[in-house]
C-alpha cells in the first residue's frame, strides 16, 4: 500500500514537471527589464525568451516578435533552447513508462519485477530531465546577474531574472523528487522480494544465489544514487 502511494505521488509530480518543462520552454519571460525613461514617464517591460522577445508599454500594449535566426540569441539562450527542447521530450517518455509500470496497469503483465525495473527507468529519466532543466536555467540566471553588476554594460541593456527562471527551478526540483520517489518504489519492491526469499532451502541453486546477489547490489546502488540527489537538494 505504501509503494502504491509512492507510485501515485511520483506520477503526479512527474506530470506536473512535464507540464512545467513545456511552460518554461515557451515562456518569453526568461530575461526581463523594467525601467523609466528620463523624460517620459512610461514603463517599458522588455521580455526575452527562447523563441521571441516582447515589449510591453504602460502595461497596456504588448508587441512580440519571433527571432529571425538562432544567431540573434545570446550564447546562453542558444544553449538553453537546445537543452529545453530535449527536456520537453524526456519527461513525456518517462511519464508513459511510469504509467506502464504502475501496479494498476496490466499492459506489461503481472510480473512485479518487470514493472519495478520500468519504474526505475522512468525515475532515472525524470531525475536526468530535472538536471537538464536546471543547467540552462542556472546558466541564464548566472549571465543575468553577472551583467547586472558589470559597470561596463549599459543600464538600458541590463536585465533581471524572469518568471520563467523561477518556474524552471521549481520544475527541476519537482522532476527530481518525482524520479526519486520511483527509485524508492524500486528499492522497496526489491527489499520485499529479498525478504520474502531470504529463508534458505535445500532447493536453492547457485544460479538463484547469484541472481539475488546482483539484485541486492543493484538495490544498494539505486538507494545510494537517490540519497546523493536528495542530499544535494
Amino acid at each position: 500500500m505504501a509503494t502504491h502511494a509512492l507510485e501515485i505521488a511520483g506520477l503526479f509530480l512527474g506530470g506536473v514537471g512535464m507540464v512545467g518543462t513545456v511552460a518554461v520552454t515557451v515562456m518569453p519571460q526568461w530575461r526581463v527589464s523594467a525601467f523609466i525613461e528620463n523624460n517620459i514617464v512610461v514603463f517599458e517591460n522588455f521580455w526575452e525568451g527562447l523563441w521571441m522577445n516582447c515589449v510591453r508599454q504602460a502595461n497596456i500594449r504588448m508587441q512580440c516578435k519571433i527571432y529571425d535566426s538562432l544567431l540573434a540569441l545570446s550564447p546562453d539562450l542558444q544553449a538553453a533552447r537546445g537543452l529545453m527542447c530535449a527536456a520537453s521530450v524526456m519527461p513525456f517518455l518517462a511519464f508513459m513508462m511510469a504509467i506502464l509500470g504502475m501496479k494498476c496497469t496490466r499492459c506489461t503483465g503481472d510480473n512485479e519485477k518487470v514493472k519495478a525495473h520500468i519504474l526505475l527507468t522512468a525515475g532515472i529519466i525524470f531525475i536526468i530531465t530535472g538536471m537538464v532543466v536546471l543547467i540552462p536555467v542556472s546558466w541564464v540566471a548566472n549571465a543575468i546577474i553577472r551583467d547586472f553588476y558589470n559597470p561596463i554594460v549599459n543600464v538600458a541593456q541590463k536585465r533581471e531574472l524572469g518568471e520563467a527562471l523561477y518556474l524552471g527551478w521549481t520544475t527541476a526540483l519537482v522532476l527530481i523528487v518525482g524520479g526519486a520517489l520511483f527509485c524508492c518504489v524500486f528499492c522497496c519492491n526489491e527489499k520485499s522480494s529479498s525478504y520474502r526469499y531470504s529463508i534458505p532451502s535445500h532447493r536453492t541453486t547457485q544460479k538463484s544465489y547469484h541472481t539475488g546477489k546482483k539484485s541486492r547490489l543493484l538495490q544498494k546502488s539505486v538507494c545510494v544514487v537517490v540519497y546523493v540527489f536528495l542530499t544535494l537538494l
